[in-house]
């Protein structure tokens, strides 16, 4: 069953576990007074969507292996096989990163292993990450240990909302306010297109603080773990030092690209990049087609 549960301190006399114990590793906070909001490990029905994304919709496999192989099965014969053997992300060497059917993980209904490599997502937050004031982006969030390149990093969990809730949302916000709510459009033929809409603000996760930048070291991959609806998965696009932010392209482009230039128009006041990569495209992405 999901679990919600407003923040906690943790054992640590000046920080604060912002999963209040959820997560099987604490997400530090280093502020005394730390943002306020339901954390959930997973995403949540929002106002007016009609399916609850924590619910076990789909088939399990009934593999007996240690590790599932796609010959045999079901879970990967109905997507590529996204990971190697260790649970790395692999094929992140194009800008597509590769893949051209959805992702599917072996979930609770399935009888591999609890150490299936197929199981990446579904296992959870197992990095040490911390949320932090930094220079001139507001919060962010920092690894305090080193990340090899194809590592799951965390998930950007929130209220899953229809394009309705989600474009009264963005028009209801005021300018100094932040913009959390994620678009994904996953395309499956010429005229089948799949929107998710995932809004963090009101109860998330740690990957609610993840800031933009135009050279990110994250890249989304939407995994379907127990659920038709996906969940938005941050992988290490390459090696990430301790102590380094954490980062991804709102655009959902993949890695460094050149700089593409998002002008203020339409009235509509664009919110300064500051990521300082020479590929910055000086605004923020937007996306338009939720106000259309």
């Amino acid at each position: 069953m999901l679990q919600v549960r407003q923040l906690v301190h943790s054992m640590a006399e000046d920080s604060v576990d912002l999963s209040g114990g959820l997560e099987d590793v604490p997400v530090l906070c280093e502020a005394l007074i730390p943002p306020t909001f339901k954390y959930s490990t997973d995403n949540v029905q929002g106002p007016g969507y009609s399916v609850d994304p924590s619910e076990v919709t789909l088939p399990g496999c009934s593999c007996i292996s240690h590790s599932c192989h796609p010959e045999t099965c079901t879970c990967l014969q109905t997507s590529d096989k996204a990971y190697d053997e260790t649970g790395r992300l692999l094929n992140l060497d194009g800008p597509e990163s590769g893949y051209s059917s959805p992702v599917f993980e072996c979930n609770a209904l399935c009888t591999c292993s609890d150490t299936c490599s197929n199981r990446v997502v579904g296992r959870g937050l197992r990095l040490k990450l911390e949320v932090c004031r930094t220079r001139s982006k507001g919060w962010g969030v920092r690894t305090t240990e080193e990340i090899p390149r194809g590592t799951f990093v965390c998930e950007y969990a929130g209220e899953v909302i229809t394009f309705a809730e989600a474009k009264c949302r963005q028009l209801s916000q005021r300018v100094e306010e932040n913009n959390y709510i994620i678009s994904v459009r996953e395309h499956a033929g010429m005229d089948s297109v799949t929107e998710t809409f995932v809004d963090p603000a009101r109860t998330g996760n740690v990957g609610r603080f993840l800031n933009h930048s135009c050279a990110p070291n994250l890249y989304m991959l939407p995994v379907r773990v127990h659920s038709a609806i996906p969940r938005l998965a941050l992988f290490a696009v390459r090696d990430i030092h301790a102590q380094e932010e954490l980062t991804f392209d709102y655009s959902g482009r993949y890695g460094a690209q050149k700089p593409v230039e998002v002008l203020s128009r339409d009235g509509l006041k664009r919110k300064k990049c500051h990521c300082s990569s020479v590929n910055c495209a000086r605004f923020l992405p937007l996306d338009l087609s939720i106000l259309g």
